[in-house]
């Protein structure tokens, strides 16, 4: 007979807004109540930005008071950064918590840096010094609607994952392409995996969406209040990386267009809940009108 092994890491997945901190706090709290010690390991992709941390959303020095974070506010906002860079640190510091007899609680809103963590990442290659640029300079050159067309010439699926105006992607994929290492996307099953590196419980958090709606403008005007905008203005002058400026609202704050990271961060919650609805095997909570610290009773009862 099979025994069931108990779960030693905590996930929290969800939208942007959803409420993911307090309840990770609230769980926190459960946990410290039966005699265990819970520290939270941030899955964002941009909450590793030191600088920026009101614009995305990383917790309050108060709320990290109540419950330690980390990979938060570590990396300057100058440097790039990678899933591959964040699952080494992701892995490094769960397995050193499991070790020491902590429990990990990975939040996050990040669907790859969330697989990132708790999975073994099938990472794509590097490019080779000088690929890079030489692919650039071809850019640069002929175009990007005409390197797009030879890429969908060669690779007809490209058609509907590569659009011809994200440059940075249609680099990614011609480095892909000669490296041998372009394949067509996996099909929505692979989005994940029970196959964690260690016994995970992964629960799900949703909100129904006028509720979320209305989370989310909160949760933009408290951000625009608190001096993000300030924030961006800083990293753009410091030479932002490409990557650290890919945070929701960075460009829209540059040009002084609230309305627009609104609008961006919604759009951005719809694609996160998509994601979230695709993965087989969790648990599903609704955080609608309801405490972190009831949802916390019902998931740690």
């Amino acid at each position: 007979m099979m025994v069931a092994v108990a779960p030693t890491v905590f996930a929290l997945f969800g939208p942007t807004g959803v409420g993911k901190t307090a309840l990770a706090i609230a769980v926190a709290d459960r946990l410290r109540a039966r005699g265990e010690r819970p520290v939270a390991v941030s899955a964002d992709a941009l909450q590793v930005y030191a600088g920026l941390e009101t614009l995305t959303g990383v917790a309050t020095p108060e709320e990290r008071a109540r419950l330690e974070h980390r990979l938060v506010a570590f990396l300057p906002v100058t440097e790039t950064f990678s899933a591959g860079r964040y699952a080494q640190l992701a892995h490094r510091e769960i397995d050193g918590l499991v070790a020491d007899g902590a429990t990990p609680i990975v939040v996050g809103g990040t669907g790859l840096y969330l697989r990132a963590a708790l999975t073994e990442l099938a990472l794509r290659p590097q490019p080779p010094p000088g690929l890079r640029e030489q692919i650039v300079a071809r850019l640069e050159d002929e175009g990007a609607a005409a390197l797009h067309a030879g890429l969908v010439q060669r690779e007809p699926w490209t058609a509907e994952t590569v659009r011809s105006t994200d440059t940075h992607r249609l680099i990614r994929t011609l480095e892909l392409e000669a490296l041998g290492a372009l394949t067509p996307p996996r099909p929505q099953s692979q989005l994940w995996t029970t196959e964690t590196r260690h016994p995970t419980r992964l629960v799900a958090c949703v909100m129904e969406r006028t509720a979320l709606h209305g989370a989310i403008a909160a949760r933009v005007e408290r951000m625009v209040a608190d001096g993000a905008a300030d924030q961006v203005r800083r990293a753009d002058a410091a030479g932002a990386s490409p990557t650290a400026r890919k945070a929701l609202g960075f460009q829209e704050l540059l040009d002084d267009d609230p309305g627009g990271m609104l609008g961006r961060t919604r759009r951005y919650a719809r694609r996160q809940v998509t994601w979230l609805r695709k993965l087989p095997d969790v648990e599903t909570v609704d955080l609608t009108d309801r405490r972190p610290e009831d949802v916390a009773a019902e998931l740690l009862p």
